[in-house]
């Protein structure tokens, strides 16, 4: 295929717009679709023969706007083939339930998104379904953990939060020597920051929420197969009724066009603003994979071509009082959930030791998670300046 040896810019540009797909137009147009009509007994036939090979069948099926974004993601991430799902939530409960069955084991790695946590726990644990955690820093250790009736291994690399970078090559190797599922949220990555399939990954998953979309206006997931587990991760997706409106695969298709030089300057805002936090004498340590305080440091520098806006940073100490001071005032950052949007956010997590089963975490320092966004840098850290001014003025106060 051409694109294989095309650059990554050059393919989020021409990927997922063959004219089958755009008709002609620069973006694909928004096919908004249920029922597909035919003229005929055997048009129809036709239509439900290559109801996989861009055909359109049902509108739950897909249209000409879910097909070539669909292409397009496939091709970047490295698979055969890229279900669509209405979140990045959405994405992971669709892909573990396409594999896993009442009786089966699953290893989940214990830095992983909150809600992914919460569907083991509160809904696969329903179904008879067991998950062991795991220290995401484990390496060839996995081993140990593996039971007879393990089928899945789950990866987040960095992890949700506290941001451990994990060796996904190692931990896939051993994954496969036991007949397992190997699973990867590679929403900070992005579909172009790393190649999953390279390093032993089955299924990757984007929360397209976030950097694919990049405007903070759109929820989507996708969920990328190899070659083996491709047919049976679309088929329990669309039996699970999961899909898309064709306005937000538009919407995520055109957000993609610009992905490369979105990333590009987030991670230069955040490097910018990350080593400034470096030399401020409250911060502990950075939380950020392009440095080397950050658990799993070397496996960011072999595995991933970049970075993004995405890092947390550790205090050396801070009350709650301090704390709200410091993250309530800012101008520029916003607090909210999510990122991989235009803006800046913070939050202030504490209670991460409640979400840590296999790992301990020092709750006496306060973790603050950043997304730096587009905004000018200089004005991002007299942002966190005025904040440290009334930290301080807090602390003074305890």
């Amino acid at each position: 295929m051409r694109e294989k040896s095309l650059k990554t810019a050059t393919k989020i540009v021409s990927l997922g717009r063959d004219k089958k797909y755009s008709k002609g137009v620069i973006n694909p147009p928004v096919f908004r679709a249920s029922t597909i009509v035919f003229d005929s007994l055997e048009e129809m036939r036709f239509a439900a023969r290559n109801k996989h090979n861009g055909e359109m069948f049902y509108g739950r099926r897909g249209t000409p706007t879910h097909f070539g974004f669909q292409a397009a993601i496939a091709e970047l991430e490295g698979g055969a083939g890229t279900a669509l799902y209405p979140s990045g939530a959405a994405a992971i409960a669709g892909s573990l339930m396409a594999f896993l069955k009442s009786g089966d084991h699953l290893l989940m790695v214990d830095s992983a998104y909150e809600p992914t946590r919460d569907l083991c726990d509160k809904v696969l644990k329903g179904y008879g379904i067991e998950t062991t955690y795991y220290d995401p820093l484990i390496g060839k250790d996995i081993a140990a953990l593996i039971r007879p009736n393990t089928k899945v291994l789950f990866l987040e690399s960095p992890g949700s939060i506290t941001m451990e970078v994990q060796d996904v090559p190692t931990l896939a190797r051993i994954a496969h020597e036991h007949g397992l599922i190997v699973m990867l949220d590679n929403t900070w990555a992005s579909p172009i920051n790393s190649r999953p399939f390279e390093m032993g990954v089955d299924i990757s998953i984007q929360a397209a929420t976030k950097y694919i979309v990049g405007h903070s206006d759109v929820m989507m997931g996708t969920a990328t197969a190899s070659e083996q587990y491709w047919d049976q991760l679309r088929e329990h997706s669309y039996l699970l009724g999961q899909t898309t409106s064709a306005d937000d695969a538009y919407l995520a298709a055109r957000g993609l066009r610009t992905l490369g030089v979105r990333m590009a300057q987030h991670e230069k805002n955040a490097l910018a603003v990350a080593n400034w936090l470096q030399s401020r004498p409250e911060v502990d340590h950075l939380r950020h994979p392009a440095f080397p305080s950050c658990p799993g440091h070397e496996f960011f520098k072999r595995d991933f071509s970049a970075s993004n806006g995405l890092f947390s940073f550790v205090l050396k100490e801070g009350t709650a009082e301090a704390m709200t001071a410091f993250v309530e005032g800012m101008h520029h950052f916003k607090m909210g959930f999510s990122w991989g949007g235009y803006e800046s956010l913070i939050l202030w997590v504490s209670g991460i030791q409640n979400i840590r089963s296999a790992t301990r975490w020092d709750a006496s320092k306060p973790l603050i998670r950043v997304h730096i966004g587009l905004e000018d840098p200089e004005d991002l850290i007299a942002d966190l300046e005025a904040g440290f001014a009334r930290y301080h003025e807090a602390m003074a106060g305890k």
